[in-house]
């Protein structure tokens, strides 16, 4: 009988540790708050303020219809943001897993989980080639670190950063707000090359032949028609969008070319000159 008594206390004791154990677990997840300036893998946490969260998603002109990849999402704010104010899908990425369930905390508070996910990933790892945007608060090394990664996107995926640029591969846009720096890099389209130009609707019309220097979303080059070769002016391209101009080959006025870049060829309309808007098309030569 003491035995028995004795082993009925003792399962007791190890039931009641065990609950206790689980209770603890559950209440130090609840109770996890983050210090600002906390170590993390490759940066210390130190949060976005909120009026700049707000503006970086709307630099990156951020809609219902766009996939948003947070980097080194820390608390979650900007990927519940990109939800909760845009209507987006977001994604944090985050190495820290008790911040990533204090995300998913935060996002349910926000009424947004079905729209957020937060996953514990390094974020050299991760894809990102389904993204339409990319927002970040990293470092400078970090940043230069990704750029490869981040120029290989599809073109027209928008890159916003908190405070620290990505090197020589200047901004399309910049901002100020209370005090802290925001940017924006549109992924450009690869154009550098040779391109012969035609025009469907204008059999009259002589082919162009382009060459094209690209760094970044910065272009330049010449246009060869015959034995004629000239700058081109005013080139400007941002993601899949480009734009430049040839002079007319009698000097007076130019043509401006507007069209859209898609892999290994462009095409879009023509202005200038005599006759009304046509449309020109160009394929990678080479």
């Amino acid at each position: 009988m003491v035995r028995y008594i004795y082993a009925l206390a003792t399962a007791l004791t190890v039931s009641l540790a065990c609950v206790t154990g689980v209770d603890a677990q559950a209440q130090h997840a609840e109770e996890y708050t983050p210090s600002v300036g906390q170590p993390g893998k490759d940066v210390v946490w130190v949060p976005t303020p909120e009026a700049l969260v707000s503006h970086m998603l709307k630099m990156a002109k951020v809609t219902p219809k766009d996939y948003v990849m947070d980097l080194g999402s820390g608390d979650g704010r900007i990927a519940i943001a990109a939800a909760k104010e845009f209507g987006a899908r977001a994604t944090g990425v985050e190495y820290n897993p008790e911040m990533v369930e204090l995300s998913q905390r935060n996002a349910k508070a926000a009424g947004v989980a079905g729209k957020v996910k937060f996953v514990k990933a390094d974020l050299f790892q991760t894809d990102l080639s389904k993204a339409d945007v990319i927002t970040m608060y990293l470092l400078p090394r970090i940043n230069l670190q990704l750029r490869s990664k981040l120029l290989a996107l599809k073109p027209g995926t928008r890159i916003v950063s908190h405070a620290f640029d990505l090197g020589d591969w200047k901004s399309d846009d910049d901002a100020m707000i209370e005090g802290r720096e925001a940017y924006l890099w549109i992924v450009p389209a690869k154009i550098g090359g040779h391109w012969r130009v035609s025009f469907p609707d204008d059999s009259a019309s002589e082919p162009i032949d382009l060459s094209l220097t690209q760094n970044y979303q910065l272009f330049w080059g010449q246009a060869k028609r015959g034995d004629e070769a000239v700058d081109l002016a005013k080139p400007w391209l941002s993601g899949t969008k480009v734009r430049f101009s040839l002079p007319e080959s009698d000097g007076n006025g130019s043509r401006e070319f507007t069209g859209e870049v898609n892999g290994k060829r462009m095409e879009g309309t023509v202005s200038g000159g005599d006759g009304p808007p046509r449309k020109w098309v160009a394929t990678r030569s080479r």
